[in-house]
């Protein structure tokens, strides 16, 4: 699997709270952070409305790069 880094810019409390969480939970910040980030992909994808704009953007899209490739 390929990793990317990235840099991620919190006000000082939610960082000390999300610090606090990961200590508690005897995990890293960023493990933390991963877990969150699958989470919220997941839930988007369980989401109907998030779903359907994706699939207008993707017909949208489709339009485009179908003009594009004539």
């Amino acid at each position: 699997m390929e990793v990317r880094s990235m840099t991620l810019r919190l006000p000082d409390e939610q960082a000390r709270e999300l610090e606090a969480v990961a200590r508690v939970d005897e995990t890293t910040v960023s493990d933390a952070v991963r877990t969150a980030i699958g989470d919220h992909i997941e839930a988007r994808r369980n989401d109907r409305e998030f779903q359907a704009r994706i699939r207008r953007i993707l017909d949208e899209e489709r339009a485009v790069l179908e003009r594009l490739a004539k």
